[in-house]
């Protein structure tokens, strides 16, 4: 299946093999969260024109985007600031040029490579092949009435493209942690892992995630084999499409824009199941147990159409399927899949698979405002549309705005998002809409409420001082009887709730080297004891602080 799946790629490659000019597909981690808002500030004040709901960007498409609002003159003094300092690591994307030693070039008289400190790392480029190889490293400090704990990680990130056609990158972070922060029922905003726990008795977690990916590039796209993150949906504070929260899997990767007004995004992805697959777990000549899991697979498109400047309207489809194998018919990008599970499986529940439909609407077309919405179908019953105590309308819904530089240098962002019951969740455990165990979309997950609201200011290039409030809710998850026999009202009983006050504060020293502090209130209400880290139980205050280089 492997050889197909490559047969398929090196096919669609030929096809786009005598394109005159090239798209790079090194994809930049949405962690570096820096240069994702600064594009979305330029937006929002419509200096450059972005589409936002499929993410992570490319390298080369945010250097494009950078090139774009240098010809603008409405950049004030500080984003003038902004756009040099970030087109001293992107610029290397735009003009094949490596990046100038801070202080000394230890390559003498060779131009084309050099060792710097902004951004870190060593830089090669010719006219057939340019590379970076970068440090990733950093510490965290949380700190609160419930103790201590810290967070450390240290690794390494590489990327190159070859003759423009092929892009390849990789990203290798080792992570520990003295506490446990993450599980994948806590509700937080944190990234999942596949902890080691408890190393040497010590009460140390470890984890460490690889990712990165090989892409073969056209004038108008790409299509390749990565492990990487995957967020779709307009938000900032969490999508309700696909959040990006679960450990990164491998997945085949098309992306396509070949006129301004129409994008497209494919993916068929290889999840973990974590789910036991008796006929395959044996016992080997060492009397050992070798447990084997469920194949379990996504395939996932969505459709962007910009009728307006400013005006980006997207819809898409995924699926989730076990128990066929890799289908050729989830293999074609442009498909609705749900129908083909009609024609596969019939429409028994018990053989079909788990499917979904997405919407994203999102407009920039008022100056410094944008203003966006997602709507993610798990299950519509339109005859109990209207009646809450049968209602089987297994939906979530965000909506929310941002304003950037009504008042020069500052924003304001506020969201709202709402999952109803049974949202996200599946009867059939090998095809639930998860990775790992986690959740793929909203971090809340399903019978669930938020209010998020931000305050933020930008003094000078690289400083962010950030106030936020957030409160959340969650009700029971009711048990797959009780939904499809009598149906199951919207937070009849709150389990879960959190209020919070946090002040942020982050200071970019230098491309890809950051130091960061935050300062939050919150008073967490567990009932079930199971969907918050102990750390964060109660009421608390919680002085974070640390620095990053490369995340």
């Amino acid at each position: 299946m492997i050889r197909k799946v490559l047969v398929l790629i090196l096919g669609i490659n030929s096809f786009f093999f005598l394109s005159e000019s090239f798209s790079q597909g090194v994809f930049e981690s949405t962690s570096k969260t820096s240069i994702y808002d600064f594009l979305d500030e330029l937006a929002n004040d419509r200096i450059i024109n972005l589409t936002s709901v499929v993410k992570p960007y490319t390298r080369k498409y945010i250097a494009d985007k950078l090139k774009e609002a240098s010809t603008s003159e409405k950049l004030n003094k500080r984003q003038k600031d902004e756009l040099s300092f970030f087109l001293k690591d992107y610029g290397f994307d735009l003009y094949n040029k490596v990046p100038s030693p801070v202080f000394y070039n230890i390559f003498k008289n060779k131009t084309n490579q050099s060792i710097t400190a902004n951004p870190p790392g060593y830089y090669y480029a010719d006219s057939v092949f340019r590379f970076g190889c970068r440090p990733v490293l950093g510490m965290e400090y949380f700190k609160n009435n419930n103790g201590l704990i810290y967070h450390r990680f240290d690794g390494a990130e590489a990327f190159a493209d070859i003759d423009k056609r092929v892009s390849i990158y990789a990203s290798l972070v080792d992570n520990s942690e003295s506490g446990m922060l993450e599980k994948p029922l806590f509700l937080t905003q944190r990234t999942g892992a596949n902890y080691k726990q408890n190393i040497d008795g010590k009460g140390r977690n470890d984890f460490s995630e690889m990712q990165g990916g090989i892409m073969y590039n056209w004038k108008w796209g790409g299509v390749g084999l990565v492990k990487d993150q995957l967020i779709w949906g307009n938000n900032y504070n969490g999508s309700i499409i696909f959040s990006g929260r679960t450990p990164t899997f491998a997945q085949i990767k098309l992306y396509m824009n070949p006129v301004k007004w129409f994008k497209f995004n494919y993916i068929h992805g290889w999840l973990v199941s974590n789910v036991l697959d008796s006929s395959r777990s044996y016992y080997d000549s060492q009397s050992i147990y070798r447990g084997v899991f469920h194949d379990k697979y996504i395939a996932a498109n969505m459709f962007t159409i910009t009728p307006l400047r400013g005006l980006d309207l997207s819809f898409g489809n995924s699926i989730i399927y076990s128990d066929i194998g890799i289908q050729p018919a989830y293999l074609i990008p442009v498909m609705f899949f749900k129908s083909i599970d009609h024609t596969l499986n019939s429409t028994n529940n018990n053989r079909g698979q788990n499917s979904q439909m997405f919407f994203d609407i999102s407009s920039r077309q008022i100056p410094h405002t944008h203003l966006f919405a997602s709507l993610f179908v798990d299950e519509v019953e339109l005859r109990t549309a209207f009646d809450p105590a049968k209602s089987r309308n297994q939906l979530s819904v965000k909506a929310g705005f941002k304003v950037s530089n009504l008042i020069p240098n500052t924003f304001i962002t506020g969201e709202y998002t709402r999952c109803n019951p049974w949202t996200y969740r599946h009867f059939i455990s090998t095809t639930t809409f998860e990775s790992n165990t986690y959740n793929l979309g909203y971090y809340l997950r399903d019978n669930s409420e938020e209010y998020h609201l931000a305050l933020g200011y930008q003094p000078l290039r690289g400083l962010s001082v950030v106030g936020e409030y957030t409160k959340a809710l969650k009700g029971e998850e009711y048990n797959w009887f009780v939904v499809s026999s009598t149906g199951s009202p919207f937070l009849k009983y709150v389990i879960w709730g959190n209020e919070s006050y946090a002040l942020k504060v982050s200071y970019n020293v230098f491309n890809e080297f950051n130091v960061f502090s935050s300062f939050m209130f919150s008073n967490i209400k567990d009932k079930t004891e199971d969907y918050t880290p102990d750390f964060y139980k109660g009421i608390n205050r919680t002085l974070t602080f640390g620095f990053s280089v490369g995340l």
